[in-house]
Formats: C-alpha cells, sequence, structure tokens
C-alpha cells in the first residue's frame, strides 16, 4: 500500500534566537503580524492563515537554529511580487541567497533570515 495523503508537511517550526527580533523581521518580509502565544511549554509566535484552525501553517520559537544554511529549508508564501519581497528581506537583515527559480506552480528565491535559517519564498502562479 502507497501512502498518499492531502498533504505531507502539517506544521513548520523556525527556531530562532531573539523572539522579538525575529517577529519583526518575518512581519516586515511576509506584511503580516505574527500572534504570539505563551499557553505551551515555550513562546511561540504563529503565523496566521486566513482561517487559522484548519491552514496549514507554522510558528518561530525560541531555540537553537541550525549551523547558518544547513538545517532544513521550509518555503512560505509571499505577499505580492518576489522582487518587493527580496526588497523586504534586505531590508529587514536577511539575506537574500538565489535569484527566482521558476517551477511549473509559480517562483521562489532562498534566504538566510537573522538566525541563518534557510527560507524559501514563494508566489504562486
Amino acid at each position: 500500500m502507497t501512502f498518499h495523503p492531502d498533504h505531507f508537511t502539517v506544521w513548520a517550526e523556525i527556531p530562532v534566537t531573539d523572539m522579538a527580533r525575529a517577529t519583526e523581521f518575518y512581519e516586515a518580509v511576509l506584511q503580516t503580524k505574527l500572534r504570539y502565544d505563551e499557553t505551551g511549554p515555550n513562546p511561540v509566535a504563529y503565523f496566521e492563515t486566513k482561517d487559522r484552525d484548519k491552514g496549514i501553517a507554522g510558528h518561530i520559537y525560541p531555540g537553537k537554529p541550525a549551523t547558518r544554511g544547513t538545517g532544513p529549508t521550509i518555503h512560505l508564501i509571499a505577499p505580492g511580487k518576489l522582487q518587493d519581497t527580496m526588497d523586504r528581506v534586505k531590508a529587514a537583515g536577511g539575506e537574500v541567497l538565489s535569484p527566482a527559480i521558476p517551477i511549473p506552480a509559480g517562483d521562489f528565491f532562498y534566504i538566510y533570515d537573522l538566525d541563518g535559517n534557510s527560507v524559501g519564498l514563494f508566489e504562486a502562479k
């Protein structure tokens, strides 16, 4: 039997060394407001989807990021045009690592966030 779920990704966690600084970075880059929550064992800041009870999203949390560029890469949807997102990454202190890469579903590029986490930012067609 072969397993084929609707989605293999169910959640994403990004470890950061400074929650306030990382929240500011991701809010600026993604033009959104992260939802801070201290009800669990660690504080987290959630990436909010349109319907937060149904969307697949993730959060940032206080943790130890992998050595720069060696951890897994998650891809996040970006608002608007990729060039504008690239500009926001640079302005917020992140590092753009690639030009836009076209794939059938859209275009994406790679960045390092402020902690060296590898992130792909995606514009759907």
